[in-house]
């Protein structure tokens, strides 16, 4: 009998273990904080990436980001997309940009922001980004990270940057894709301005452009004070109001910053300038402090409000540093290129009582990942997280090795300040194919982190294994590839580039 009992209870812990996870002692399901950052680089921070601190880890100061670090777990080599719309769509449907199609940046409807090209031409991608409705032309339509967990009874929290969906269609507004409270977000990808004393807005410096205008913050008009102060304020209101409920929240804050437009957090730029750096840099420095201080500022709300420790955050960035930044070395490349400084981004979690402190994961993920991790830790099923591209990184989050097989991809079918690129990284390698003219680049990157030595002449059988898997997924994708003006034809596949 006892033996019957024991069988029983294992055979419920395995039905019901995602539930179980879920939970804390009381039955409270957890909280999700995703802190998402844009445009910010591997090595923006003062917490270490890299084997050794590097010059910008020395030049930058986020205490917060460091406190995260040392109480949970930092993960070396985490992936984004290159640019900012397709790495947030991912994470919303947890799809591979090669298949939802929004490949580039979204803001007017119906128009790219590509630019002519003599030779080459961009296919016609979703443009339009992620619809709420499936009514939208150009956009793709699926169900959002924030309405599965709007189902799962969580409070869901927009604050900040939305750019999910161009101007004038669904998905511009958050509310409509699973969000219960939007702050702050919109269509662009960026603020007109940090200063609440120009009403964020670039009509100051451009007038009578409101396009990037950050709606629904007007009680801070004409004040002396920061965007992200402000967004930091309303998020903290926003937790107090959804614990006050009694439910679980979701809460996804998307800084602006430290996106351009690059303009001083006056609280913290004097002491950079001091320090020797120039004006841009010291300006840059500051708004990434700035953005610390607001981690740290909803760090302390839940501890304030006793629900730290039934809390998760992930902290991450939308993709690396943009080209007119200092170089976030020893990362090749920089925002939008195929290099590692243009997809490889901080990220750090803190999960009380199942992730260890002050712990390194060097397996890789990558943003399609958070969709299927978040709703597994909300307590949903296999069957009701649905089909991915993305890999819950629960286990790793765990300490659990993972496999190294798992192949990552990116896709990138534009002319937009990067010509054409396919990437696939599996193990060690990673393989960029070029579509303009059909080259290969080919990279060990454990033991060449700075894509220096192209290995594509000496490991061509590695390259030739890699194509196939490269073009086996862009075709099971579906992904909308380039086409070749003169001759009318799309580019071809990686794999037919070997004799």
């Amino acid at each position: 009998m006892k033996y019957n009992k024991l069988l029983l209870v294992l055979f419920l812990f395995v039905v019901f273990g995602n539930k179980l996870w879920a939970q804390k002692k009381g039955g409270e399901q957890l909280n999700i904080v995703f802190f998402f950052v844009d445009d910010m680089g591997w090595q923006d921070t003062s917490v270490p990436f890299y084997k050794e601190k590097t010059t910008l880890n020395k030049q930058y100061y986020t205490p917060n980001m460091e406190k995260l670090a040392q109480e949970g777990v930092k993960f070396t080599q985490a992936y984004a997309a290159a640019l900012c719309s397709p790495s947030r769509v991912s994470l919303m449907t947890g799809m591979n940009p090669a298949r939802h199609k929004v490949t580039n940046w979204t803001l007017i409807k119906d128009k790219s922001p590509d630019p002519m090209h003599d030779e080459i031409e961009p296919p016609k991608w979703n443009v339009n980004g992620l619809s709420a409705t499936g009514k939208d032309n150009a956009t793709v339509f699926h169900s959002t990270l924030a309405q599965k967990l709007h189902s799962a009874g969580y409070t869901t929290i927009h604050v900040g940057k939305a750019h999910f969906g161009a101007k004038g269609t669904s998905g511009e507004n958050p509310t409509n894709l699973g969000f219960d409270v939007n702050i702050a977000g919109h269509a662009a990808g960026g603020p007109g301005s940090y200063y609440g004393k120009y009403n964020f807005s670039a009509d100051w410096r451009s007038p009578g452009n409101h396009t990037w205008d950050v709606p629904g913050l007007e009680k801070y008009h004409g004040q002396d004070i920061f965007l992200t102060e402000v967004l930091t304020i309303e998020a903290n209101k926003a937790i107090e109001k959804a614990v006050d409920l009694g439910k679980p929240f979701y809460l996804y804050m998307s800084h602006y910053a430290i996106h351009a437009p690059w303009e001083k957090d006056e609280r913290f730029y004097q002491k950079y300038i001091n320090a020797g750096l120039s004006e841009f840099q010291a300006t840059y420095a500051s708004m990434i402090e700035g953005m610390d201080k607001s981690l740290g500022d909803i760090l302390q709300q839940l501890k304030k409000l006793g629900i730290e420790e039934n809390t998760i955050i992930v902290f991450m960035s939308d993709n690396g540093s943009p080209k007119q930044t200092p170089q976030n070395l020893p990362l090749r490349g920089h925002k939008i290129t195929p290099y590692e400084g243009g997809i490889r981004v901080p990220m750090l979690v803190k999960w009380p009582g199942v992730s260890d402190s002050n712990t390194a994961v060097n397996d890789y993920l990558i943003v399609e990942d958070i969709f299927p991790t978040f709703l597994e830790i909300a307590g949903l099923s296999e069957s009701e997280i649905g089909e991915t591209d993305g890999k819950s990184f629960v286990p790793l989050i765990k300490g659990e090795a993972e496999s190294r097989k798992r192949p990552l991809f990116w896709h990138f079918p534009h002319v937009y300040d990067e010509l054409p690129y396919s990437v696939i990284r599996k193990g060690d390698w990673k393989l960029i194919y070029h579509h303009f003219d059909q080259s290969f680049e080919l990279f060990n990157i454990t033991e060449d982190i700075s894509e220096r030595n192209n290995l594509f002449e000496q490991e061509k059988g590695k390259a030739k294994l890699l194509a196939a898997e490269l073009t086996a997924f862009l075709k099971d994708s579906e992904a909308q590839m380039p086409k070749f003006k003169a001759s009318g034809k799309i580019a071809p596949y990686p794999s037919e580039c070997f004799d």
